[in-house]
């Protein structure tokens, strides 16, 4: 008689283990496994490596030892508890050039069934769609490298299934909103910021890590190249970096924003003056847009002080982002074909922003139709 199951691995006293069932994977194994992922990217040094883990989703204690934890995980595991070869020591000495990382798992024996349930188990501990998208693409460069230079002959991570990123609903300012708005900054602090930003789109970060070398009212023509980065972890600072997308961009304003620039340009300076001595630029020097005493702004705050106009002149509250959704849907609405939006708002392309904005460009088409029988029952 045939027996529908194979032997049992012989285990010492244990026969409940059957051929081909493996061996349950640890918290540490998934740590090993992320660890071995981000240095496939090749950082250049200790920092660089941690933000591959941040990215990957994994939190982050330092300490005496380095730690982590993956969400939904009570307790931090200790990065010496992994072993010699994943020691901080060992790390350390990886970064210095002295040794050189021997990964765990061997490059030939990566395969897709194994990164897709990597991306399941992360989805199921909790991290986010977008997360593990971000976590795909650093895996999927580094394996692209890997099949560029001969170590694999195709990529295991390109069959893999990602889940679906529902962008959030966007909630642009109305027509009657946005005029109340405009009315209450009227000789507010932020009444310039606010503005610019509803007529030209620009990110937080942009906006506040605009700097006047990048406004040419010669030409009425407003240059984004960088955007003034939040610190992430701790010891980090406020610092200038590229933009989404790494694409810069050229964008020309309605001409009533390049005055309302050159006339703060003009109180910005009388300001300064006023201060003296007790202007600091920290470090940001010819900013459009700072505090009274030359300190560069923040996103929290510029966002806080939004949602205080809107409070207290009794309206919905807004994230200061949705100024940008707003200043995307007002462009359509003024006859701005795709290609032009796109290019103002830097979206990476067209298709993005009609994908982006699909529910205010059908809206628009059903106003053609409806334009188009009104003219046609004229001719009758």
């Amino acid at each position: 008689m045939k027996w529908a199951i194979g032997h049992p691995k012989n285990r010492g006293k244990k026969y409940n283990i059957w051929l081909g069932e493996k061996k349950k994977v640890t918290h540490r194994d998934e740590l090993r496994e992320a660890i071995d992922i981000a240095m496939m990217e090749k950082p250049a040094n200790m920092d660089a490596f941690l933000k591959l883990l941040s990215d990957a989703g994994w939190e982050i204690k330092h300490g005496k030892q380095l730690s982590f934890r993956r969400p939904g995980q009570k307790r931090f595991m200790r990065m010496d508890t992994l072993g010699e070869e994943y020691s901080e020591d060992a790390f350390n000495a990886i970064f210095k050039g002295v040794k050189t990382h021997k990964p765990k798992l061997k490059l030939t024996e990566l395969k897709t069934p194994a990164i897709q349930r990597l991306y399941n188990s992360k989805l199921e501990q909790g991290l986010s769609p977008k997360s593990i998208k971000n976590l795909h693409g650093c895996l999927h460069k580094a394996l692209d490298t890997a099949v560029k230079v001969g170590y694999l002959v195709k990529n295991p991570s390109s069959a893999c299934i990602l889940p679906r990123v529902v962008q959030p609903e966007i909630k642009p300012l109305d027509t009657p909103d946005l005029t109340k708005l405009l009315n209450a900054l009227h000789g507010h602090e932020y009444e310039t910021l606010i503005t610019v930003d509803i007529f030209t789109g620009l990110r937080s970060g942009e906006l506040i890590g605009l700097t006047w070398d990048c406004v040419d009212f010669e030409n009425g023509l407003i240059r984004v190249v960088k955007q003034l980065l939040l610190p992430r972890k701790k010891g980090e600072v406020f610092r200038y970096g590229t933009l989404k997308n790494d694409k810069t961009r050229t964008i020309a304003p309605a001409p009533f924003i390049m005055d309302m620039l050159k006339k703060h340009k003009a109180e910005q300076k009388m300001q300064r003056l006023r201060m003296g001595s007790a202007w600091e630029d920290e470090g940001f020097p010819d900013l459009v847009f700072t505090y009274s005493n030359g300190h560069h702004l923040t996103q929290w705050n510029v966002c806080r002080a939004l949602q205080k106009v809107l409070k207290d002149n009794g309206m919905d509250p807004h994230r200061f982002h949705d100024l940008r959704h707003t200043f995307v849907v007002n462009s359509f609405r003024a006859g701005d074909d795709a290609k032009t939006v796109q290019q103002n708002a830097g979206h990476y392309s067209a298709a993005f922003t009609l994908d982006r904005y699909a529910h205010v460009t059908a809206t628009m088409r059903k106003e053609s139709a409806e334009r188009m029988q009104k003219f046609f029952e004229r001719l009758g």
